[in-house]
């Protein structure tokens, strides 16, 4: 009878080392996988849908081939993003029509989508070429602030404009933001003038960011929203006030623009990257699991 006991005790002590190992390499294997972003820094990759061609993939170090670029990140737009990537690209043709010095590219990143997403951005580009229109595929959700900061740093313009894609914002007031910045490089450029210094200074390399901003709809929105959510809002604000200063009354707006300089500065010194997974992990296309900007056919 002792016999049995021993027997069972060395088992029951075997079973117990067991389950421990298996717990703690999973809670490895677990915690390796979050903190692994190989997949966000792979070399990245275009291609063009309608040659299946590779195409040369900028980088914010680059200098600007467009005049501007409008980065949209897009979780489960199937049906939002066309009628906002139509009414964005009639404005950008209709610019470009007019002035022969105003060159754009809309960059869509797909941020893990379940949905149909990645098939309507495909189908913009093969209707408007490569050149004009590119998706970037993350393969699985990494959150706003990762696609965004994907979109900024493979981008070619001079000018980078984030926008929402379900066309919250109208396209066209790009303009107002424009035309600050423009104000913000012109001032630089007297400065340096009255300084003796050259001021033949591209807008590009002018550290320079506008946002746009809801606050002038606030009162209407306090005298909607429940008591405890303009309490919070009211808390942040303070936040905000105290890390940033004054001068941002909105950090909220999905509507902001940044010159190539001030997105070098900004975007690449980003280290917080979210990875918690909203939906389906992604194809079984390798280059799409690891987050090149690739086309599957």
């Amino acid at each position: 009878m002792g016999v049995i006991w021993t027997i069972l005790e060395l088992l029951l002590i075997s079973a117990i080392f067991l389950a421990f190992g298996l717990a703690a390499a999973v809670a490895f294997e677990s915690f390796r996988r979050r903190f692994n972003h190989t997949h966000v820094e792979a070399p990245p990759v275009f291609e063009d849908p309608n040659s299946l061609k590779p195409v040369p993939c900028p980088h914010i170090f680059d200098p600007a081939e467009k005049y501007i670029s409008l980065i949209i990140p897009a979780y489960n737009e199937e049906h939002r993003l066309p009628g906002a990537l139509d009414e964005t690209l009639n404005y950008l043709q209709q610019r470009a029509a007019k002035d022969n010095t105003f060159t754009y590219e809309v960059i869509i990143i797909d941020d893990g989508s379940s949905d149909g997403t990645k098939r309507v951005a495909f189908d913009f580009v093969k209707r408007h070429s490569v050149d004009n229109v590119r998706v970037i595929l993350l393969g699985k959700n990494h959150g706003k602030g990762e696609a965004i900061r994907k979109g900024m740093l493979h981008s070619r313009g001079e000018l980078l404009l984030m926008l929402d894609a379900d066309g919250a914002t109208k396209v066209d007031d790009l303009e107002k933001l424009e035309n600050q910045i423009h104000a913000v490089a012109k001032k630089g450029n007297q400065h340096e003038d009255s300084a003796g210094k050259d001021s033949t200074v591209r807008i590009s390399d002018v550290p320079a960011a506008a946002f746009g901003s809801r606050a002038h709809l606030e009162e209407k929105a306090l005298a909607t929203r429940k008591w405890y959510r303009n309490f919070l809002m009211k808390g942040f604000h303070i936040v905000v006030l105290l890390a940033a200063g004054g001068g941002v009354r909105d950090t909220q707006c999905g509507f902001k623009m940044f010159t190539r300089a001030a997105a070098r500065k900004l975007f690449l010194n980003i280290r917080l990257k979210r990875s918690r997974i909203r939906g389906v992990e992604g194809t079984t296309n390798p280059c799409v699991r690891v987050g090149c900007l690739h086309y599957t056919p």
